[in-house]
């Protein structure tokens, strides 16, 4: 697994952890003496796995997620950015053993929510500026022909084809063609 911070600079695992430790004590309105008192740790590990110092066992882990009521992936899944760009060739493949055919997922659907797909073809020109959707929605992009600008109206990304962007669409953004006939899916999620 490549883990890697806002910055693109490689995470190691136990920043990860301390990251999401963290996130999520202060998201359940714990302290740290609480959640360590209900794990039956020390208080002074606790700090320190939040402080990105230790090496925490499976059982200590699994403690924390009982104690905080998370799954166990969410303590060691970097966050993920607002904004998600995958290039050709990035995400995690799948390849069949019966035909030339390689399954790369590039995003995951959460529960209860709603994906509308469409299909764009776009040419050169004025940019397509989108309003604020409303509140929650994310567009995911998939270039499969051509090249555009994408994303974030104040900071759109140049995206060759096979590459993917994500990007929240409760904010302003933009999709503007660079090529003739630029061609890409669309998919509209809302929870």
């Amino acid at each position: 697994m490549n883990n890697f911070n806002e910055n693109g600079k490689k995470t190691a695992p136990i920043e990860i952890i301390a990251s999401s430790l963290e996130r999520e004590r202060r998201k359940a309105g714990l302290s740290i003496a609480e959640v360590s008192r209900r794990a039956g740790i020390a208080k002074s590990t606790l700090s320190q796995l939040e402080s990105g110092v230790g090496n925490p066992s499976l059982e200590t882990l699994w403690s924390l997620c009982v104690v905080l009521d998370i799954p166990f992936a969410r303590l060691i899944e970097p966050q993920k950015p607002d904004v998600q760009v995958l290039r050709k060739g990035e995400g995690v493949s799948v390849v069949s053993e019966q035909t030339d055919y390689i399954a790369t997922l590039l995003a995951t659907c959460p529960s209860a929510a709603r994906r509308d797909i469409y299909l764009l073809v776009v040419q050169p020109g004025n940019p397509r500026m989108s309003s604020p959707h409303t509140t929650g929605v994310i567009e995911h992009i998939i270039i499969s022909q051509g090249k555009a600008l994408v994303g974030l109206a104040d900071d759109p990304v140049e995206l060759n084809p096979g590459d993917y962007i994500s990007y929240p669409g409760d904010v302003p953004h933009i999709f503007q063609a660079l090529e003739p006939d630029t061609v890409a899916v669309l998919v509209l999620e809302q929870s």
